[in-house]
């Protein structure tokens, strides 16, 4: 069955704490559905919210390593693994589909390599800076059970989205 907005889990489901599976390569005929169903959500977010860069599996409740990017072309990443984190940080406000209302100043690398297999089960390195990096550290967080809320810089990161 087709996933909307309304299969978006939100702050406080207990599932957004829980530590994905990795795909299975006996999964791959599953993975066009979840991307679709990944892709259709962040659509509907984006056109509720006016945000939405990127989604993982598990904020529909699909409890697998993979998450779904739309910047300036689709990308389907499957099993990610960091390769290289730069020690260089920065600070910026993160926002979530699972609570789209709030931001929450976080600190993340700058720079980071990330190995992964695409939606053709092609493996595939990526290296990253600035927001790409960010973003794909927030979607891999979702992945362990990470949301951008436990990762505040401090107490009074958190704000409203005006």
């Amino acid at each position: 069955m087709k996933k909307t907005l309304a299969d978006l889990l939100l702050l406080g489901d207990p599932r957004l704490y829980q530590t994905c599976d990795p795909v299975l390569e006996s999964e791959r005929h599953l993975i066009p559905g979840w991307v679709a169903d990944l892709h259709n959500v962040m659509e509907e977010v984006r056109a509720k919210y006016g945000f939405g860069r990127g989604i993982a599996a598990p904020q529909l409740g699909i409890m697998k390593r993979l998450f779904y990017l739309n910047v300036d072309r689709p990308v389907v990443v499957i099993n990610p693994v960091f390769e290289a984190l730069s020690d260089e940080m920065f600070e910026l406000w993160d926002d979530c589909m699972s609570f789209p209302n709030l931001l929450v100043k976080v600190r993340r690398h700058k720079r980071l390599t990330m190995k992964y297999l695409d939606e053709n089960w092609q493996p595939q390195s990526w290296e990253v800076e600035d927001a790409l990096s960010e973003l794909i550290q927030h979607e891999y967080d979702h992945l362990d059970g990470v949301l951008c809320t436990m990762r505040a810089v401090d107490g009074k990161a958190f704000k409203w989205r005006g």
